[in-house]
């Protein structure tokens, strides 16, 4: 997606609303501007896209729960209002979207559920479910059990890994400002908004600056770090103010709203170098011919049955090599189970894949979405 007009295209969106618009400033959950961005999502669902949310919200919701007027610096603390302040959350959330006849899955994310690979394969397959099934799902963090830090860093940063992992087309990330500006403008009032660039401008990281809600723990420097995550996996980044009237529908059809941060690739180029730059080789599978026909002329999931061999120890969610016959690298992908019981299935039905395992984790040896091209 490298035009603005283009977003009109987007199938899949994630959505970030940020604590200081889902509190009003910190007064509690303000239901009538939820009930307004829900109404919106929920015509976006109707137009036959997917949509996920990722929403802050919980510390500052259990802070005006609890009668706190600054937020806490120890990390109990910092668990306890997240603890109160989720229940506010769910309860506002499934009652809204389900007056629009949607129904909504609750997601809380650690750290480790995104970086270690089987717990990033595990909570992919549940999200990709959900959106199979119509299913709105709402994220956030899993502040209740963090142990290095309440937070990844930020929600943004939460919805940039949810749009890597869900390859989304494009991140909407909804603040309390209009968008990205050349400077602060609530030091230079004249400053101008940035409306689109490219999301490598050096001159991008020379406009940030933190933020002053003292609710959330982001800024327009932790939105921009966002942006720049989801392109790796070619997403583009939309920041834009919450409160503009139907802000999601209309920066959805295109209109020109907020900071348009381009991509600097298209999703398969980045797809493919995070595949190959990111991750280390693990193993190697030998295809037959039949299976590397299929890869290579249909774009189909790897299935055990066209596995003749394999080198190398390796667990699920790791990245291997796949071979031709001869040795030749044809392609490359993150696997569905591990070397053993790789061992025990290659050459075999998936239908024959509970007899061997005791258990089924998914009929693929390698999903086709976790899978590239190689050459």
């Amino acid at each position: 997606m490298q035009k603005r007009s283009e977003i009109i295209k987007a199938r899949r969106i994630i959505v970030k609303i940020g604590s200081a618009l889902l509190t009003g400033g910190g007064r509690g959950l303000d239901k009538t501007a939820i009930a307004g961005w829900v109404a919106q999502i929920a015509e976006l669902c109707k137009q036959d896209r997917e949509v996920v949310l990722v929403s802050s919200g919980s510390v500052a919701e259990g802070m005006s729960r609890l009668g706190w007027k600054t937020r806490p610096d120890s990390l109990p603390e910092l668990q306890a209002a997240a603890s109160v302040g989720q229940m506010g959350l769910v309860q506002t959330y499934e009652t809204l979207f389900r007056s629009h006849g949607l129904h909504t899955a609750q997601v809380l994310l650690t750290h480790d559920d995104l970086s270690r690979r089987d717990r990033y394969l595990n909570s992919r397959s549940t999200l990709l479910t959900l959106l199979k099934l119509g299913v709105v799902p709402v994220i956030n963090e899993n502040d209740t059990v963090a142990t290095e830090e309440i937070r990844f860093g930020d929600n943004d940063t939460l919805g940039a890994l949810v749009a890597n992992s869900l390859e989304a087309d494009v991140l909407v990330i909804l603040t309390d400002q209009s968008g990205l500006f050349e400077r602060d403008p609530s030091l230079d009032p004249t400053a101008k908004l940035i409306h689109e660039a490219s999301i490598n401008d050096p001159a991008l990281s020379e406009m940030v600056g933190e933020s002053r809600s003292g609710l959330g723990r982001g800024g327009m420097v932790t939105k921009l770090r966002a942006a720049r995550l989801a392109a790796r996996s070619g997403a583009a980044t939309v920041i834009v103010g919450g409160k503009e009237r139907q802000v999601l529908t209309r920066v959805i059809a295109g209109e020109l709203l907020g900071t348009f941060l381009v991509p600097d690739t298209d999703p398969l180029t980045a797809r493919k170098r995070w595949l190959a730059g990111q991750l280390k080789l693990k193993g190697s599978l030998v295809l037959d011919d039949g299976a590397v026909r299929v890869l290579q002329q249909s774009g189909r999931s790897l299935l055990p049955v066209g596995v003749v061999s394999l080198t190398g120890e390796f667990e699920r969610g790791d990245l291997v090599a796949c071979l031709d016959p001869q040795g030749r690298e044809v392609a490359r992908g993150l696997v569905n189970y591990g070397s053993d019981e790789t061992r025990l299935i290659m050459r075999q039905p998936s239908a024959k894949i509970e007899q061997l395992l005791g258990y089924v984790d998914e009929p693929e040896l390698i999903h086709r979405d976790n899978l590239v091209l190689v050459g």
